[in-house]
Protein backbone atom coordinates (compact mmCIF):
# COMPACT_ATOMS: atom_id res chain seq x y z
CA UNK A 1 0.00 0.00 0.00
CA UNK A 2 1.10 3.83 -0.99
CA UNK A 3 2.39 5.56 1.68
CA UNK A 4 -0.47 8.91 2.09
CA UNK A 5 1.42 11.08 0.07
CA UNK A 6 0.97 15.38 0.02
CA UNK A 7 1.80 16.67 -3.84
CA UNK A 8 3.14 20.41 -3.14
CA UNK A 9 1.04 22.30 -5.83
CA UNK A 10 3.21 25.05 -5.81
CA UNK A 11 5.53 27.48 -3.60
CA UNK A 12 2.76 28.13 -0.59
CA UNK A 13 1.86 32.01 -0.61
CA UNK A 14 2.28 32.69 3.24
CA UNK A 15 3.96 29.87 6.14
CA UNK A 16 2.47 26.80 7.36
CA UNK A 17 1.96 24.84 10.11
CA UNK A 18 2.26 21.56 8.95
CA UNK A 19 1.54 19.82 12.61
CA UNK A 20 -1.79 18.60 12.44
CA UNK A 21 -0.63 16.29 9.37
CA UNK A 22 1.26 13.28 11.46
CA UNK A 23 -0.04 9.99 11.17
CA UNK A 24 -1.67 9.34 14.49
CA UNK A 25 -3.87 12.44 14.15
CA UNK A 26 -4.98 11.13 10.74
CA UNK A 27 -5.82 7.60 11.27
CA UNK A 28 -9.04 7.30 10.46
CA UNK A 29 -9.87 10.11 8.54
CA UNK A 30 -12.15 10.54 5.78
CA UNK A 31 -9.37 11.90 2.76
CA UNK A 32 -12.42 14.79 2.04
CA UNK A 33 -11.62 15.59 5.58
CA UNK A 34 -8.30 15.71 5.35
CA UNK A 35 -8.34 18.22 3.13
CA UNK A 36 -10.58 20.40 4.47
CA UNK A 37 -7.95 20.77 7.37
CA UNK A 38 -6.72 24.35 8.01
CA UNK A 39 -2.53 24.60 7.62
CA UNK A 40 -2.36 28.59 6.81
CA UNK A 41 -1.22 30.78 9.65
CA UNK A 42 -2.41 34.12 7.78
CA UNK A 43 -6.44 35.02 7.38
CA UNK A 44 -6.08 33.28 4.33
CA UNK A 45 -6.97 30.43 6.06
CA UNK A 46 -5.41 27.69 3.54
CA UNK A 47 -6.46 24.05 3.78
CA UNK A 48 -4.70 21.33 2.78
CA UNK A 49 -6.70 20.67 -0.72
CA UNK A 50 -5.22 24.54 -1.46
CA UNK A 51 -1.48 23.57 -0.73
CA UNK A 52 -1.59 19.78 -1.67
CA UNK A 53 -2.86 16.73 -4.06
CA UNK A 54 -3.42 13.63 -2.06
CA UNK A 55 -2.86 10.23 -3.23
CA UNK A 56 -2.05 6.85 -1.68
CA UNK A 57 -3.77 4.96 1.64
CA UNK A 58 -0.95 3.84 4.05
CA UNK A 59 -1.53 6.15 7.24
CA UNK A 60 1.46 4.66 8.75
CA UNK A 61 3.65 6.74 6.79
CA UNK A 62 3.31 9.75 5.20
CA UNK A 63 5.23 11.51 2.56
CA UNK A 64 5.45 15.38 1.52
CA UNK A 65 6.81 15.11 -2.24
CA UNK A 66 8.18 18.88 -2.27
CA UNK A 67 9.02 21.28 0.49
CA UNK A 68 9.18 25.08 1.46
CA UNK A 69 10.82 26.80 3.92
CA UNK A 70 7.37 27.91 4.69
CA UNK A 71 6.59 24.41 6.33
CA UNK A 72 6.47 24.76 9.80
CA UNK A 73 6.03 22.48 12.51
CA UNK A 74 6.56 19.71 10.34
CA UNK A 75 6.33 15.70 12.46
CA UNK A 76 5.44 18.23 15.60
CA UNK A 77 4.10 16.34 17.89
CA UNK A 78 4.99 12.68 16.33
CA UNK A 79 4.23 9.67 18.36
CA UNK A 80 4.05 6.60 15.73
CA UNK A 81 4.10 5.96 12.27
CA UNK A 82 6.80 7.76 9.85
CA UNK A 83 6.90 11.02 7.76
CA UNK A 84 9.63 12.16 5.04
CA UNK A 85 9.74 15.15 3.15
CA UNK A 86 11.07 15.19 -0.10
CA UNK A 87 12.83 18.65 0.41
CA UNK A 88 13.43 21.42 2.73
CA UNK A 89 10.99 22.49 6.06
CA UNK A 90 11.01 25.73 7.87
CA UNK A 91 11.18 25.93 11.60
CA UNK A 92 10.46 23.65 14.68
CA UNK A 93 10.41 20.08 12.78
CA UNK A 94 9.38 17.26 15.00
CA UNK A 95 8.90 20.07 17.51
CA UNK A 96 8.14 17.95 20.95
CA UNK A 97 8.65 14.54 18.94
CA UNK A 98 7.63 11.71 21.42
CA UNK A 99 8.24 8.62 19.13
CA UNK A 100 8.21 7.51 15.35
CA UNK A 101 10.56 8.81 12.93
CA UNK A 102 10.58 11.62 10.41
CA UNK A 103 13.79 12.63 7.66
CA UNK A 104 14.10 15.86 5.98
CA UNK A 105 15.54 15.55 2.97
CA UNK A 106 16.54 19.17 2.33
CA UNK A 107 17.48 21.38 5.01
CA UNK A 108 15.61 22.24 8.47
CA UNK A 109 15.16 26.22 10.13
CA UNK A 110 15.47 27.09 13.59
CA UNK A 111 14.59 24.91 16.51
CA UNK A 112 14.31 21.42 14.92
CA UNK A 113 14.31 18.81 17.26
CA UNK A 114 12.75 21.45 20.24
CA UNK A 115 12.05 19.87 23.40
CA UNK A 116 11.61 16.10 21.46
CA UNK A 117 12.03 13.24 23.84
CA UNK A 118 11.85 10.29 21.39
CA UNK A 119 12.00 8.76 18.25
CA UNK A 120 14.31 9.37 15.14
CA UNK A 121 14.69 12.94 13.69
CA UNK A 122 17.23 13.07 10.53
CA UNK A 123 17.85 16.09 8.32
CA UNK A 124 19.91 15.24 5.71
CA UNK A 125 20.84 18.86 4.53
CA UNK A 126 21.69 21.55 7.32
CA UNK A 127 19.72 23.04 10.07
CA UNK A 128 19.40 26.77 11.28
CA UNK A 129 19.86 28.08 14.44
CA UNK A 130 18.84 26.76 18.30
CA UNK A 131 18.92 22.94 16.92
CA UNK A 132 17.16 20.74 19.54
CA UNK A 133 17.13 23.99 21.73
CA UNK A 134 13.80 25.78 23.82
CA UNK A 135 11.37 28.36 22.41
CA UNK A 136 11.95 31.47 24.43
CA UNK A 137 10.66 31.22 28.10
CA UNK A 138 11.30 26.76 28.46
CA UNK A 139 13.77 25.95 30.69
CA UNK A 140 15.09 22.91 28.35
CA UNK A 141 15.24 21.86 24.97
CA UNK A 142 15.55 18.22 23.93
CA UNK A 143 14.47 15.84 26.40
CA UNK A 144 15.11 12.52 24.55
CA UNK A 145 15.65 10.88 21.38
CA UNK A 146 18.19 10.57 18.25
CA UNK A 147 18.63 14.19 16.22
CA UNK A 148 20.92 14.00 13.13
CA UNK A 149 22.26 16.70 10.82
CA UNK A 150 23.84 15.44 8.16
CA UNK A 151 24.63 18.43 6.94
CA UNK A 152 26.18 21.95 9.13
CA UNK A 153 24.11 23.37 12.07
CA UNK A 154 23.68 27.08 13.29
CA UNK A 155 24.71 28.84 16.66
CA UNK A 156 23.29 27.00 19.77
CA UNK A 157 22.93 23.74 18.64
CA UNK A 158 21.92 21.58 22.12
CA UNK A 159 21.19 24.56 23.68
CA UNK A 160 19.45 23.63 27.55
CA UNK A 161 19.31 19.68 25.96
CA UNK A 162 18.69 17.69 28.88
CA UNK A 163 18.85 14.10 27.48
CA UNK A 164 18.90 12.17 24.34
CA UNK A 165 21.79 12.52 21.53
CA UNK A 166 22.32 14.81 18.51
CA UNK A 167 24.73 14.63 16.11
CA UNK A 168 26.57 17.49 13.41
CA UNK A 169 28.27 15.70 10.61
CA UNK A 170 29.65 18.87 8.88
CA UNK A 171 30.40 21.32 11.30
CA UNK A 172 28.09 23.89 14.02
CA UNK A 173 27.79 27.28 14.78
CA UNK A 174 28.73 29.27 17.75
CA UNK A 175 27.85 28.34 21.59
CA UNK A 176 27.28 24.51 20.44
CA UNK A 177 26.00 22.46 23.63
CA UNK A 178 25.62 26.15 25.44
CA UNK A 179 23.93 25.71 29.02
CA UNK A 180 23.46 21.93 28.63
CA UNK A 181 21.48 20.45 31.58
CA UNK A 182 22.47 16.40 30.56
CA UNK A 183 22.71 14.54 26.82
CA UNK A 184 25.17 13.51 24.39
CA UNK A 185 26.01 16.17 21.54
CA UNK A 186 28.60 15.08 18.67
CA UNK A 187 29.80 17.40 16.04
CA UNK A 188 32.21 16.40 12.96
CA UNK A 189 33.28 19.35 11.18
CA UNK A 190 34.49 21.97 13.87
CA UNK A 191 32.80 23.94 15.88
CA UNK A 192 32.58 27.74 16.64
CA UNK A 193 33.17 29.58 18.96
CA UNK A 194 32.94 28.82 23.14
CA UNK A 195 31.48 24.83 23.09
CA UNK A 196 29.96 24.23 25.80
CA UNK A 197 29.45 27.58 27.08
CA UNK A 198 27.23 27.69 30.69
CA UNK A 199 26.92 24.24 30.05
CA UNK A 200 26.55 22.18 33.41
CA UNK A 201 26.12 18.39 32.80
CA UNK A 202 26.75 16.73 29.99
CA UNK A 203 29.15 15.42 26.87
CA UNK A 204 29.98 17.32 23.81
CA UNK A 205 32.47 15.10 21.56
CA UNK A 206 34.34 16.77 18.77
CA UNK A 207 36.52 15.39 15.36
CA UNK A 208 38.83 18.01 16.35
CA UNK A 209 39.91 20.40 19.22
CA UNK A 210 37.98 23.69 19.17
CA UNK A 211 39.28 26.70 18.68
CA UNK A 212 38.26 28.55 20.98
CA UNK A 213 37.38 27.03 24.28
CA UNK A 214 36.22 29.12 27.30
CA UNK A 215 38.75 30.16 30.15
CA UNK A 216 36.41 28.02 32.58
CA UNK A 217 36.78 24.76 31.20
CA UNK A 218 39.75 22.91 32.30
CA UNK A 219 41.92 19.82 31.21
CA UNK A 220 41.00 16.88 33.58
CA UNK A 221 42.63 13.73 32.73
CA UNK A 222 41.43 10.86 30.26
CA UNK A 223 37.99 10.02 30.20
CA UNK A 224 36.72 6.33 30.84
CA UNK A 225 38.03 4.44 28.01
CA UNK A 226 35.60 1.82 27.72
CA UNK A 227 32.99 5.09 27.34
CA UNK A 228 34.63 6.17 24.07
CA UNK A 229 34.97 2.95 22.68
CA UNK A 230 31.50 1.98 23.10
CA UNK A 231 30.04 5.09 21.98
CA UNK A 232 32.53 5.01 18.85
CA UNK A 233 30.59 1.56 18.67
CA UNK A 234 26.94 2.79 19.04
CA UNK A 235 27.63 5.48 16.74
CA UNK A 236 29.34 3.08 13.62
CA UNK A 237 26.33 0.64 14.38
CA UNK A 238 23.44 3.51 14.09
CA UNK A 239 25.21 4.70 10.74
CA UNK A 240 25.50 8.26 12.31
CA UNK A 241 29.65 7.81 11.51
CA UNK A 242 31.49 5.61 9.67
CA UNK A 243 34.57 5.81 11.91
CA UNK A 244 35.83 6.17 14.90
CA UNK A 245 35.04 9.54 16.32
CA UNK A 246 37.76 10.21 19.74
CA UNK A 247 40.84 7.28 19.34
CA UNK A 248 41.89 5.91 21.89
CA UNK A 249 43.21 7.81 24.03
CA UNK A 250 41.18 11.47 23.76
CA UNK A 251 41.78 14.88 25.32
CA UNK A 252 39.22 15.56 28.04
CA UNK A 253 38.51 19.32 29.00
CA UNK A 254 36.05 19.39 32.62
CA UNK A 255 33.62 22.37 32.57
CA UNK A 256 31.84 24.71 32.57
CA UNK A 257 33.29 25.53 35.72
CA UNK A 258 31.65 29.22 35.60
CA UNK A 259 28.36 27.19 36.61
CA UNK A 260 28.02 23.76 37.92
CA UNK A 261 31.04 22.52 36.18
CA UNK A 262 30.22 18.59 35.56
CA UNK A 263 30.23 19.14 31.67
CA UNK A 264 32.69 17.34 29.71
CA UNK A 265 34.37 17.71 25.96
CA UNK A 266 35.98 15.20 24.27
CA UNK A 267 37.95 15.50 21.46
CA UNK A 268 41.07 13.55 19.88
CA UNK A 269 44.59 13.82 20.67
Amino acid sequence: MKALTFSLREEPPERLDLSPLTPQKLGGMARGDIEKIRIGMSKRALLVCDVFKLSGADFKEIVFEGGSTRFDRVGADLSEGAVRVVGNVGAQAGRLMLGGSLIVEGGAGPHAGSGMSGGRLEIRGDAGDQLGGPLAGEMAGMKGGVLIVRGKAGARAGDRMRRGLIAVLKGAGDHAGCRMIAGTLVVVGGVGELPGYLMRRGSILLDRAPQNLSPSFVESGGPDISFAAVLDRHLIAEGILKRPLLGRAPRKYGGDNAVLGLGEILFPR
